[in-house]
């Protein structure tokens, strides 16, 4: 099954990119109706980098819903200057583990209408079995609300030059040897 959606947000790509990278932002767009804490051991980063991040859900704060491996990736090479972040994570403990294809894609561009804006699309396809028909409501309007927080949120959004950078680890590496 999937759910797609498409939005203008008020906010540069830039900014866009910034916060669907960042946890802060993915908790705060999931809540109330999904409390998501971290299961790395520093806990979440600043910035997600491409990975695997595992997490455990609860729905509205208090019923527990498993376990789940977050597995990103970034497309940000591609000629038409879109970016997009893919997660491919999986389920591994409690009910989140009956969904058995996870690919969630959020895309950036700028808007084509030139105003400074960000286009934003953002496709889930799951499958879940016998359950993909009954969890296709669950899914497509925990999406729309999320879609409405982001909405909310955009404008106060903004790309800090310098310190938005997800440092590689080649990078990192650099660093620690001057």
């Amino acid at each position: 099954m999937r759910v797609l959606l498409k939005k203008v947000l008020d906010c540069p790509p830039d900014a866009a990119w910034r916060a669907i990278r960042s946890p802060a932002v993915f908790r705060e767009v999931s809540s109330p109706i999904l409390a998501v804490d971290s299961l790395e051991p520093n806990g979440f980063p600043t910035m997600w980098a491409p990975g695997d991040h595992p997490a455990s859900f609860r729905a509205l704060g208090l019923v527990p819903m498993g376990t789940q491996i977050i597995r990103l990736a970034e497309l940000t090479e591609r000629a038409d200057g879109v970016r997009i972040l893919r997660d491919t994570g999986e389920g591994v403990s409690g009910a989140l583990s009956a969904v058995t294809l996870w690919d969630h894609r959020m895309a950036i561009a700028p808007d084509p209408a030139g105003t400074g804006k960000t286009l934003y699309r953002d496709q889930l396809i799951f499958k879940a079995g016998l359950g993909t028909a009954l969890l296709w409501p669950s899914f497509w309007a925990f999406w729309q609300i999320r879609l409405l927080r982001l909405e909310q949120l955009a404008p106060t959004w903004r790309h800090d030059v310098g310190i938005d950078v997800v440092p590689d680890a080649a990078s990192a590496a650099h660093v620690e040897t001057d």
